[in-house]
């Protein structure tokens, strides 16, 4: 009887906390999809920002809980902010290629645009957007705030558009109460799309063979989405290739051999207009090993190349998906990517500034900082190992081996699996 009674406050209480949720949301946003395109521009030490256009939708596929707050700070911003009062009724936050790029030799020569785009919900009232990045130091480097009115003529409705074609692959439930993870095919004609299907379904197993995505695989709802590719493959400039696709990726990002990433993020939610998803995985049609990732973007791995089924593509969705650091490092760094005074916001890497807001209760008793290798426990022990971030010195990581440092360790380390489940409990609970 005492579990029945504990079963049914528990019940009670959910339902109480989905009322909550709904009447929250309810409040100040209606079941529609507003989709913001801006353009960001800038050199190695300038940012700017631009709006280029608004879209609306029906159907509102994202989070319906905890819509003012953050998971993580990102590489920039989000808020809608109430007119009237200036209250925060909605916040998102996000990294970029273009802040990336910013990191890059080329950036210090020529200044170079790159589009981005993000979707909300659609708000009942007038509200002022808000959008911000930030530099290395965490200081926010440039700012656009815009009023949106939801009445304004020029709000394109594509309500009506035709979509592309997809389908459920796996539905762990509802789309208001699940994460909805779109694969997408790029590269792939309509004859080998039974080939991104196959590999659809071999990548939701690599994802669901990890923990914690294991434990809360029925979180999450997966779809493919298949627009056909007038070209078999993708582009590969240092061996001369070029491939109309209909995302335009291509390899040598940042003349970086094995970047695979697309620069045409309008096309992206272009096509999946009425479709509904929260993150992406692009599937590229080619051998070729490599990808890439980037927080609150898209994940993107070569389909047919085995590494990067079943390891690039958990690697970079810990990126995309949980907004983790990578743990390696190079021998040298011309300019850190995490100055020594500043607390990186990935949850698996530590400068020491603020090591409280991290790691640290994981520690067993006794550990030194920094921790000295041990190659007993090369996944298991937590500590706080040297070299991570692209940095051999000033940047720490939690234990010498995890999947975002090895692409060949089976698991996330301890550190990573509890920074992914506080993301999925972010948008599920």
């Amino acid at each position: 009887m005492k579990r029945l009674c504990l079963f049914l406050l528990a019940g009670a209480l959910s339902l109480a906390l989905s009322a909550q949720t709904t009447s929250e949301f309810d409040a100040h946003f209606v079941d529609s999809t507003l989709r913001v395109d801006y353009i960001f521009s800038g050199t190695n030490h300038t940012q700017h920002i631009a709006l280029a256009q608004l879209s609306k939708t029906a159907g509102w596929y994202g989070r319906r809980r905890n819509l003012g707050s953050l998971p993580l700070l990102g590489n920039g911003q989000l808020y809608v902010l109430d007119a009237a009062s200036g209250d925060t009724l909605y916040a998102h936050s996000f990294s970029t290629l273009f802040q990336e790029w910013q990191e890059t030799a080329e950036a210090q020569q020529i200044e170079k645009s790159f589009e981005n785009t993000f979707i909300l919900p659609l708000p009942k009232q007038p509200v002022d957007i808000v959008c911000q990045l930030r530099d290395n130091h965490q200081k926010v480097q440039s700012c656009l705030r815009h009023h949106f009115d939801p009445r304004d003529i020029l709000i394109r409705d594509r309500s009506g558009e035709a979509q592309t074609s997809w389908k459920y692959l796996r539905q762990g439930g509802d789309s208001h109460e699940c994460i909805d993870v779109a694969f997408v095919a790029e590269g792939f004609t309509e004859a080998e799309m039974q080939q991104f299907l196959n590999v659809c379904d071999s990548s939701i197993m690599a994802l669901a063979a990890h923990e914690p995505f294991r434990s809360f695989i029925n979180r999450f709802n997966f779809i493919a989405v298949m627009p056909p590719s007038q070209q078999s493959g993708v582009s590969i400039p240092h061996e001369g290739v070029w491939r109309d696709t209909p995302l335009a990726s291509s390899f040598d990002t940042f003349y970086s051999n094995r970047y695979l990433t697309t620069l045409h993020l309008q096309r992206l939610y272009d096509l999946m207009t009425g479709i509904p998803f929260e993150h992406f995985i692009i599937l590229a049609n080619t051998s070729e090993y490599g990808g890439g990732g980037i927080y609150n973007s898209y994940n993107m791995a070569s389909a047919k190349c085995p590494h990067s089924r079943y390891e690039v593509i958990v690697h970079e969705f810990g990126h995309s998906f949980g907004g983790l650091g990578d743990e390696y490092a190079y021998d040298s760094q011309a300019e850190p990517m995490y100055p020594a005074d500043t607390e990186p916001w990935e949850p698996n890497l530590t400068t020491l500034v603020d090591f409280a807001s991290k790691w640290q209760d994981m520690l067993p008793e006794g550990t030194v900082i920094p921790t000295r290798p041990d190659d007993r426990n090369l996944t298991t022990k937590v500590g706080v190992y040297e070299g991570g971030g692209y940095q051999t010195k000033g940047v720490y990581r939690p234990v010498q081996e995890c999947r975002m440092k090895v692409n060949e360790v089976e698991e996330f380390c301890p550190v990573c699996q509890r920074a992914l489940r506080r993301i999925i409990d972010f948008y599920t609970r």
